[in-house]
């Protein structure tokens, strides 16, 4: 009878060290969840964008804007979208259902990136980062007079981004790629614009570290193509095609967030805009099985 009673205090005994042992490891468990838990309400949390990237209304362009680049609104109006392509220098202009588009001529070949309007003056950037100015009232004529050519404005590099915020009057030229000095920084220079002269009026910087970081990918290196900003938050929207992600920053070129480009939709994002109603548009260059298109996005309601 005493064996058996001191068996039973034995299995109770070990019963007991083996409640503690899982307690222990509960409580380490509970410890590292915890810590966890801090460390996602100590990260700055992503601002949820106000558009709908997965569902766009397309704008197929017509032919001649196959390999359409920039793109543009007049004062933010809808009614009718200015684009560029790479290859000419053709100013396009046309509804975005329209089947056709008119153009007029401004330059010659080359590798034209991207465009802005400011104080109803049309500004075309170059790869090489060299500038053509223009009244807009030239588009109502076969070829454009009066183009105004500025070139070594930037440094030496490769250029894709050209925005313009007429409130401030200022422009800015996005860097691709800078082919000497910092590899790990995407430059921004601004300009004060005054009836087609350019004044220097400040540089900002994007880390491609940092957005590397925010990706989660950390051999990206980023290479935007786009820029524009939000005239509703003052936010700047900074376009990557060959990233395929968007980065949205305050309007110091802050970094506030990034968001990825999914869908097969996205087959190469070349030019960004907002119109007045403050709906978003991304223009894509057509592909093997695909016209060149301008996507919409609605702003939430």
């Amino acid at each position: 009878m005493n064996k058996n009673k001191a068996k039973i205090a034995t299995v109770v005994a070990l019963m007991a060290l083996a409640f503690v042992g899982v307690s222990c490891v509960n409580e380490k468990h509970d410890d590292k969840s915890a810590a966890s838990e801090e460390t996602i309400q100590t990260t700055p949390a992503k601002s949820d964008l106000p558009y709908e990237l997965a569902n766009p209304v397309k704008y197929n362009m017509p032919q001649n804007l196959f390999e359409i680049s920039g793109i543009v609104f007049h004062k933010g109006d809808p009614s009718r979208v200015f684009a560029i392509q790479d290859e000419d220098g053709d100013l396009f202009y046309l509804g975005l259902s329209d089947k056709q588009s008119k153009f007029t001529k401004f330059g010659g070949k080359g590798d034209y990136e991207d465009l802005a309007i400011i104080n109803n003056y049309i500004i075309v950037l170059k790869s090489n980062g060299e500038l053509h100015t223009f009244p807009i009232s030239e588009i109502n004529k076969p070829e454009a007079a009066n183009v105004i050519k500025t070139k070594d404005l930037v440094p030496k590099a490769e250029y894709e981004g050209l925005a313009a915020d007429e409130k401030t009057g200022t422009v800015y030229v996005l860097t691709k790629e800078v082919k000497k000095g910092k590899k790990d920084e995407t430059e921004i220079f601004a300009f004060k614009f005054d009836g087609g002269k350019f004044t220097p009026n400040g540089t900002f910087t994007l880390s491609s570290k940092e957005i590397a970081g925010l990706s989660g990918e950390s051999k990206l290196k980023f290479r935007p193509s786009a820029l524009a900003k939000n005239p509703s938050t003052g936010e700047w929207y900074v376009l990557s095609s060959m990233n395929k992600l968007l980065v949205v920053t305050d309007a110091s070129f802050k970094i506030n967030a990034i968001y990825p480009l999914k869908g097969s939709f996205f087959n190469q994002p070349e030019g960004i805009a907002f119109d007045r109603d403050n709906n978003l548009y991304i223009s894509n260059e057509g592909g093997t099985l695909s016209a060149g298109n301008i996507l919409m996005f609605k702003l939430k309601k």
